[in-house]
């Protein structure tokens, strides 16, 4: 209480611009280094620095003192994050406040079925891109995960009062698996009796390392050119260039990044039918950033003729699973994301393996949370139950 009362007397309601974050709309999430995934989970889990905090060094380099016990997390600016810490903590209790986007994919997907809890988090501190700083006073979070790099909420937040921990997407060049497995390290810092950061990194080499052995042999001629269509409707076609999470996910899958010659910057990557004409993809992934489906490419629904372009004709468009949250970040489900991915782009070099299984033998191994079959085709078939209208 001392603290907000300090804090009111301190700050003024303010609302601050982020530019990131994986959200809907024009607004992107970043992250991630090399595929290996190698985790230097042993770096800084937390130094002790009284009976009462932890000390925490974030993702842009500052040390932060948390409180050891810590039950009210507020999550500003990294939309996939919120996913992360329920899974965690194998509850969503803590989660105070979250950002919209969060919350919808929580309402859309699984989240909100596995954790209800999630639901009730408030989110009107935040659009996902401003902060209202005395809303989020109000909620009296112990802590606030917030992008690394937005020093206008760093500042916000530290002369309220509010310990604050940068959580960066853009760090690792964009390397998905690794950009999780850091993040499962920063909260094995901030909650070190949950630490999960070994069996998660374990995992994510020994999947990134299985899919290599297997896509290894591919001369170039062999590799597929696979296009992201991170957003896409009847005014805009939006890709994944060399600067964001596709270039990770189609060269570790074994693929080519058909629009790797765009050096847009995360989701800005604009384009036209031409360039499609000019790649002619092998294989199309649609993320859950958009609501077009693979139906609309095949049936030319949003304007635009894709009657000739390869994956169209070989009915290779997918769409990107929605599990823990939209699948195109980092997050929980990164790992079996990369085999799915891999099983889509050279199902004949996967065709051994049972995705159902692989996927409910990780949840329950790692996070502890037991999925039905039914529950993992609703991931990995969004556009199945999207027709049947069980999902938004």
């Amino acid at each position: 209480m001392k603290r907000r009362i300090l804090a009111l007397l301190l700050s003024a309601a303010m609302c601050l611009t982020m530019f990131g974050g994986c959200a809907q709309g024009n607004t992107s999430s970043q992250g991630a280094e090399s595929g290996s995934s190698a985790q230097s989970s042993n770096a800084s889990q937390g130094e002790v620095s009284s009976t009462d905090t932890i000390t925490v060094v974030d993702h842009g380099g500052n040390t932060v003192e948390v409180p050891k016990e810590i039950d009210r997390v507020a999550v500003v600016g990294i939309l996939p994050f919120p996913s992360v810490i329920a899974m965690y903590l194998g509850s969503a209790e803590k989660l105070v406040g979250i950002p919209p986007a969060s919350k919808s994919a929580a309402e859309i997907g699984l989240l909100g079925e596995i954790f209800p809890e999630i639901l009730n988090a408030e989110t009107g501190y935040t659009n996902g891109s401003d902060l209202n700083i005395e809303e989020l006073m109000n909620l009296d979070p112990d802590v606030v995960f917030y992008l690394a790099g937005n020093d206008e909420w760093k500042t916000a937040m530290e002369s309220a009062g509010i310990p604050c921990i940068g959580v960066s997407t853009s760090k690792w060049d964009y390397d998905v698996l690794e950009t999780y497995d850091q993040w499962i390290d920063l909260l094995s810092q901030v909650f070190p009796e949950e630490n999960k950061s070994q069996e998660v990194s374990d995992y994510s080499k020994e999947m990134y390392d299985m899919i290599q052995e297997r896509v290894g042999s591919l001369s170039d001629e062999e590799k597929k050119e696979i296009l992201f269509l991170y957003q896409y409707d009847d005014s805009q076609i939006v890709t994944s260039g060399k600067h964001f999470f596709g270039q990770f996910w189609a060269e570790a899958v074994g693929g080519k990044n058909a629009a790797e010659e765009v050096q847009a910057d995360n989701s800005n990557a604009v384009i036209n039918m031409e360039q499609v004409y000019t790649w002619d993809p092998d294989v199309v992934f649609i993320t859950n950033f958009t609501a077009a489906m693979p139906d609309d490419l095949y049936n030319n629904a949003l304007g635009n003729d894709w009657s000739s372009v390869k994956a169209v004709k070989d009915k290779a468009v997918y769409k990107m699973p929605l599990g823990s949250y939209r699948s195109f970040t980092p997050g929980t489900d990164t790992p079996v994301t990369l085999l799915w991915l891999a099983q889509k782009t050279y199902p004949e070099l996967f065709d051994d393996i049972d995705l159902t299984q692989e996927v409910k033998e990780y949840y329950k191994d790692i996070y502890g949370v037991e999925l039905t079959d039914e529950q993992v085709d609703r991931m990995y078939n969004p556009e199945a139950h999207a027709a049947e209208g069980t999902q938004k």
